[in-house]
């Protein structure tokens, strides 16, 4: 599908989606809500259980960093799988296990891990409630 940009009228309008868009002259921005992007979906890289997906900007031209939310809802995982990139994992709420090059850690809120070009890694939720995430890496 061929996606296309308008700007008009302090609006950012994609594929029928109006996004808040300001362009000043020294600066702009853009507004994306939660329940305008979230994706329920199994968990990425061949994890197991239900998870909800939120990725925010990645439509904006000339944008280089993605910045996404993860909800890995009870029994969910992220399967373990090797970085192409440096990639940031922030623990935002929720608990459970993150396991990089075969080493296990724990994961809560207010942690971040930072996995490398080249590393494994996986997370699995754990404990009563949700375990959401955010994730952010150069594109």
């Amino acid at each position: 599908m061929r996606k296309t940009w308008f700007f008009r009228a302090g609006f950012l309008l994609l594929a029928g989606t109006l996004i808040g868009w300001a362009a000043a002259d020294d600066a702009g921005y853009v507004i994306v809500h939660d329940a305008d992007v979230a994706k329920e979906a199994p968990g990425p890289h061949d994890g197991k259980g239900i998870s909800t997906g939120y990725v925010f900007f990645d439509e904006v031209p000339g944008f280089k960093i993605s910045f996404r939310k993860r909800v890995l809802h009870p029994g969910a995982s992220i399967g373990y799988h090797k970085q192409d990139r440096d990639e940031v994992y922030y623990i935002i709420g929720g608990s459970g296990k993150m396991t990089i090059n075969g080493r296990v850690f724990s994961a809560k809120t207010g942690d971040a891990f930072l996995t490398r070009s080249g590393s494994s890694h996986s997370l699995e939720q754990s404990g009563d409630g949700d375990l959401t995430i955010i994730i952010t890496y150069e594109k």
